[in-house]
């Protein structure tokens, strides 16, 4: 099996080097970027299987290039983890909504970094993701509810016959809820399923990705008539 092949962008040449060399002791193949503009480049030039990024970066921030891949329809899904700094909420918010599968926060620990990666690798892997647990879908591998149709093999999602583009984790966070409908699932579930492990309580990350599921699902984002908040609990599909 061919090297996994990360994208590490940050323009602190210490922290740059301290990644890389952890990453590539783990088996990754490493690929350098101290600004958004490189990034961009190497994105357009060369195959990458995830992209770490930094979010202050001299001139096109890591939030405008994440803005930039999931615009482009060959980047899309390309897993994204978010640098910030532990007290920046606001960028995590804004970072989450553009499209970011997961962030970490700096100072960060380099056993946490490496597992957070594993952990999404392993779920965006075609070779490596496990087939659907039979109790967590339907028989069939296409969902079709009112105008709204979700094809978990080819990984596409339809609004009234329109293809709407997704990240990973919104489209498997998507398939779990219509695949078990009128089920409730708090949000520490949704974590655990979706993330595949203990999110240390940043529960505001389901909130985020269900806001963004909304709007591009739900006729009114605002009156949502499948996704349905369930007080105090969590989230159902119905």
């Amino acid at each position: 099996m061919s090297k996994k092949v990360i994208l590490t962008v940050d323009d602190e040449e210490h922290i740059l080097e301290l990644i890389s060399f952890n990453l590539e002791i783990n088996g990754y193949d490493v690929k350098k970027a101290e600004t958004g503009e490189e990034a961009l480049e190497i994105l357009q030039a060369e195959h990458v299987d995830l992209v770490l990024l930094d979010r202050m970066l001299p001139g096109i921030d890591g939030i405008e290039v994440l803005r930039r891949i999931r615009q482009d329809k060959a980047l899309a899904k390309l897993p994204v983890i978010l640098l910030t700094a532990k007290t920046e909420e606001f960028d995590k918010v804004v970072g989450l909504e553009v499209g970011a599968d997961d962030y970490i926060g700096k100072p960060f620990g380099v056993h946490e970094l490496v597992a957070r990666i594993k952990a999404l690798l392993r779920r965006t892997s075609p070779e490596e993701e496990p087939a659907p647990k039979a109790e967590e879908q339907e028989q069939e591998q296409k969902l079709a509810v009112d105008n709204l149709e979700i094809n978990y093999t080819t990984r596409v999602v339809q609004v009234d016959g329109r293809e709407v583009e997704m990240s990973y984790k919104e489209f498997e966070l998507l398939y779990l809820l219509a695949a078990n409908r009128n089920r409730v699932y708090s949000r520490d579930t949704l974590l655990e399923k979706i993330w595949g492990y203990d999110y240390l309580g940043e529960t505001r990350t389901i909130d985020v990705h269900i806001r963004n599921l909304r709007k591009k699902v739900e006729r009114d984002p605002d009156h949502p008539e499948h996704i349905k908040t369930v007080r105090g609990i969590g989230y159902k599909f119905v």
